[in-house]
């Protein structure tokens, strides 16, 4: 089976610049991952949606890149999951342009 969470939307301190660790801003974050699933095995899409939401408030992370290795590590680490693409979005950091990192 594979899961996909298209369009996880909230505000976060996130970033290198001086206002970034200052005022809260726009991620959108969009991750896929595969996961073996049986009636008594299965993964709770929400918990992890929560977990990804929770942890990008609590961190406030500088780069982009630190966050998508630390959700590679938290994730494989406590799921059973494979092949995870991750991507964060920053939509009005720029504003002529959405930009985002990825782990693909």
């Amino acid at each position: 089976m594979k899961i996909h969470i298209d369009n996880l939307t909230f505000k976060c301190i996130i970033g290198i610049l001086d206002f970034e660790r200052i005022k809260k801003q726009k991620v959108v974050i969009n991750l896929s991952f595969e996961y073996e699933f049986s009636e008594d095995k299965f993964i709770d899409y929400s918990e992890i949606s929560n977990l990804i939401k929770t942890t990008m408030k609590k961190e406030k992370f500088f780069l982009l890149e630190d966050a998508i290795l630390h959700f590679e590590s938290l994730l494989q680490n406590n799921y059973n999951i494979n092949n995870l693409d991750i991507k964060i979005s920053k939509p009005n950091i720029l504003t002529n342009c959405i930009v985002s990192l990825s782990n693909k």
